[in-house]
């Protein structure tokens, strides 16, 4: 008779399962493994945490309407977590969001807005409700329950800013903060923009639910600033992003990190210590601590989203992004099936987001969920792209390196394999990965090799000389190592050879492969982002992408050449 409790080995329980075996299930698998579990289970109330940790949590930044009001049912309803993204058409459209302090009942909840802070309209906003039961490492089962605002505005003119606040028909009333969509796309569209780009991002706060939690579970509060120690280095970044004032912000996935180990496994919740094999330590509540944390600049500027291997939640269903469909508003741009794979315009810039865990070699619990049905937009998308005389610069997003040198993760030969060629075949610009929580970008590269060296300050022909891959992963995570013996390589600290003899690929076997390579130019291990200053032109049209430090300082920049299409 199976047991009751997970067990570390023998059968998965309730399944008949060999461990090995489930170690190796799909996340479509795992989810109905979670899903049986559950159905043998019933969740008292005593366990089942209505409403959401937010109303409990203190955020680092200070600006939720929480603060540190608790979660009661008769509470005044309130709105926080606030972020903005972009519709299909991003020079139209937006999506406001926020989360809600508690389940909202009949209370009704809207957005009003309008082209000046006096906003003018209202929307009732519709109410997404998460409901999340977790298998307990002593056998029971631990639920919450989320609740989540969404409120499309379409219809807006590009680039103008639009105001608006969150309101409660309980009395509930936000401060005016506002967006912009995007810089609509034409030859006539000369103005200069900007936006800013990271990956594997993260919490510093614990969050205050289920409870009993310590420092350092559910977050990275251990990795403070040497220099403050009272500063973590999440927040260093996120205020050098908000200073920069971009258009708009991408995350290449590994976003909350609710899921801690990110290797695809069935979701256990663990107050301490670590699950059971097999499984992964999920908590929902991270969730609410993330959203609070980036509103210093995902209320005002729109963020758009990939999703890394820790954005796979088992706990869901749609290949573990069930979650994301109630947190998060993505543009549906992309094939069906794929939540995170999109595109959209600003201005003469094409930006695609990918969704590297669909041909990922290393951690193969998604590989190949989409059935070639995102390689297929992939092409025919940059096909469309490149031939529109008013895109010059095409951009795509995702996280798995297609090329990177750190000795935790380095290269993913599933992510050459499916894209790189295309990459090639349409002169794709950049490519901005996370995965390896470190900064390293290469040469312009076409076929797997280096075209040219292209250091700091230096100027590329995207038409000619090729596509240059960014590994831009050290937005808060715990930082990674670079091969040993392998030196750091970055403005002041340049080295006369940056050739890496001994990094590895993951190849389709689910193994390492050694590989020498030579296209590494510039490699820095501290917190890191990215700045992206675009100059449109008639003739000719320019992008500078400047690395910039978690104080500031800036360590390297390459600007982005291209002849305008006649």
């Amino acid at each position: 008779m199976p047991s009751d409790r997970l067990t570390p080995a023998g059968e998965i329980p309730d399944t008949g399962i060999p461990a090995p075996l489930a170690a190796r299930m799909t996340m479509a698998e795992q989810h109905d493994w979670h899903q049986a579990y559950l159905r043998r289970r019933s969740v008292s109330r005593r366990n089942f945490l209505r409403g959401s940790a937010a109303a409990a949590a203190v955020t680092a930044l200070g600006v939720t309407p929480f603060g540190k009001r608790a979660y009661a049912d008769d509470a005044q309803l309130l709105v926080g977590g606030r972020h903005v993204g972009y519709g299909a058409d991003a020079a139209s459209q937006l999506r406001f969001a926020g989360q809600l302090s508690r389940n909202p009942g009949g209370t009704k909840v809207f957005l009003e807005h309008g082209p000046t802070p006096a906003l003018g309209g209202s929307v009732e906003a519709e109410v997404r409700n998460l409901v999340t039961q977790i298998p307990t490492s002593d056998g029971g089962v631990l639920g919450a329950e989320q609740f989540y605002v969404h409120a499309p505005v379409d219809g807006l003119p590009g680039r103008a800013p639009h105001f608006y606040r969150w309101r409660t028909a309980d009395g509930f009333v936000g401060d005016i903060r506002s967006a912009a969509p995007a810089m609509a796309t034409a030859r006539d569209a000369v103005l200069p923009f900007r936006f800013t780009m990271l990956g594997d991002q993260g919490t510093d706060d614990t969050p205050t639910q289920p409870g009993g939690l310590t420092r350092g579970d559910y977050d990275d509060v251990y990795y403070k600033d040497d220099n403050d120690p009272a500063v973590p280095h999440t927040l260093n970044v996120l205020r050098q992003i908000a200073a920069s004032k971009g258009d708009f912000h991408i995350l290449a996935g590994d976003i909350a990190y609710a899921d801690p180990s990110g290797a695809g496994k069935k979701p256990q919740f663990v107050a301490h210590g670590n699950p059971a094999d097999g499984f992964d330590k999920y908590n929902p509540f991270v969730w609410d601590v993330y959203l609070n944390s980036i509103e210093l600049s995902s209320s005002v500027t729109p963020w758009m989203f990939a999703t890394g291997n820790h954005d796979m939640e088992a706990a869901y269903g749609d290949h573990g992004y069930g979650g994301h469909a109630a947190r998060l508003d993505l543009p549906n741009s992309g094939p069906a099936g794929c939540p995170s794979v999109y595109s959209f315009t600003y201005g003469n810039v094409a930006v695609l987001s990918l969704d590297a865990n669909d041909v990922s070699y290393e951690i193969k619990a998604n590989t190949g969920y989409s059935g070639g049905a995102q390689t297929g937009w992939v092409e025919r998308t940059l096909a469309a792209y490149r031939s529109n005389p008013n895109i010059d610069f095409i951009v795509c997003f995702f996280h798995h390196c297609a090329y990177s040198t750190t000795d935790s993760h380095a290269s993913d030969g599933g992510v050459r394999a499916a894209w790189t060629g295309l990459f090639d075949k349409y002169q794709v610009d950049l490519v901005l990965q996370g995965h390896n929580h470190i900064y390293e970008r290469t040469d312009p590269i076409r076929a797997g090799q280096p075209t040219r060296a292209a250091g700091d300050n230096s100027v590329v022909y995207g038409a000619t000389d090729g596509t240059v891959y960014y590994t831009v992963g050290a937005g808060g995570r715990p930082r990674y190592g670079f091969q040993p013996g392998s030196q750091e390589t970055y403005r002041g600290h340049e080295v006369a050879d940056t050739s890496v003899p001994n990094s590895y690929v993951w190849g389709s076997d689910g193994k390492k492969q050694d590989e020498a390579i030579a296209w590494s130019r510039v490699r820095f291990r501290n917190y890191s982002f990215i700045r992206v200053d675009v100059r449109p032109g008639f003739f000719s049209s320019e992008m500078d992408v400047v690395a910039v430090d978690e104080y500031g300082h800036e360590f390297d920049k390459v600007t982005y050449r291209r002849q305008v299409q006649s």
